[in-house]
């Protein structure tokens, strides 16, 4: 299929009307906007995946775990480190959208100022197109009348041409000759001007058509240039979602290094006190100085269990488990 141009459909019969090339400026302005939306969107974006970072930041700097110990406290201290690193990488993300944005606003800058040489050639050639035309109108006018007039004056001397009044006669003479002279210059001045406003005509529609395949490139190029703007701004949020994947990942194998009974018999052999229970305090008279034969009175049983023992880690065996590691020379599980 043969494809069309602009410069074979926005013309029209007047040669004073600009209404084609008019639909064609207001199409490349209505695209100008779109850049300038597209362009506000993005940054607005950005806007807020700054501000997303810089509170995850935060957040990241927050107590969590402080008082844990072993290897959860290693995990928690993981989570909250690919927080942080999560945050500056949405920090980077705002910044590479900020740099897109600059892209599309330098790219529309470029097309304004390539268009703005063109438009005020045109325009400059649609006033003296304009102008030409009127100033034909007008003297084809002035020419019309010349040659009526001259007809009139020819017609009254037809009229008295058996009068015996020579002065008369020669008055009419006179007039004849003069409107012939008018009528004459008028032709000229009309013959002058129609051949201007052919060669204004003509250097218009040589402009015109160069406008046309001007404008018509600009406009694929803005539309290529959005697409790909677009475009790159969904690689960068899907690279991000990688990303964050991928430090979240790091979270999820310290937590498989985590071991539930490793990080008890941890706090048992650290913090433990003794292996032996207390005596049985026993009764001692104050008179008779005899102990009581019997000891402490029996503890009360415990109420029956209503609900079954919490389930254990699926992934809780030290012979089958994958452990990850933290990458800090300076880590210590126990904290003073």
């Amino acid at each position: 299929m043969k494809n069309i141009h602009c410069k074979d459909f926005f013309w029209n019969t007047d040669l004073t009307c600009t209404s084609g090339y008019d639909a064609i400026i207001q199409y490349l302005n209505d695209g100008k906007r779109t850049c300038k939306e597209v362009e506000e969107f993005m940054k607005a974006r950005a806007s807020i995946e700054e501000r997303y970072a810089k509170d995850l930041l935060g957040l990241s700097k927050k107590v969590c775990g402080h008082n844990e110990m072993n290897t959860l406290k290693r995990s928690l201290d993981v989570f909250k480190l690919q927080t942080e690193h999560v945050s500056l990488s949405h920090l980077q993300l705002a910044q590479s959208m900020r740099e897109e944005a600059k892209k599309l606003e330098e790219f529309r800058e470029k097309q304004k100022e390539m268009r703005k040489k063109t438009e005020q050639q045109m325009d400059a050639l649609h006033k003296q197109k304009s102008s030409q035309f009127k100033k034909t109108m007008d003297t084809k006018k002035t020419y019309e009348q010349k040659c009526r007039d001259k007809e009139e004056v020819d017609q009254n001397v037809n009229r008295n041409t058996n009068t015996n009044n020579t002065k008369h006669m020669e008055k009419l003479y006179s007039k004849a000759q003069q409107a012939k002279q008018n009528a004459e210059e008028a032709d000229r001045l009309y013959h002058q001007n129609v051949v201007t406003l052919a060669k204004v005509r003509d250097d218009w529609l040589k402009e015109h058509i160069k406008a046309c395949e001007m404008f018509e490139k600009q406009a694929m190029e803005r539309i290529n240039f959005l697409r790909n703007t677009v475009w790159t701004h969904l690689n960068q949020l899907s690279q991000q979602c990688v990303t964050s994947d991928e430090m979240y990942e790091e979270v999820r194998k310290s937590l498989e290094q985590s071991d539930v009974q490793e990080d008890l018999e941890h706090f048992i052999n650290l913090r433990r006190t003794g292996d032996k229970p207390p005596a049985p305090v026993v009764y001692e008279n104050f008179y008779s100085g005899q102990r009581s034969p019997t000891g402490a009175p029996p503890s009360r049983m415990p109420p029956p269990i209503r609900r079954g023992p919490l389930p254990g880690p699926s992934n809780n065996s030290r012979d089958d488990t994958i452990y990850s590691t933290v990458q800090d020379a300076g880590y210590s599980v126990i904290q003073y």
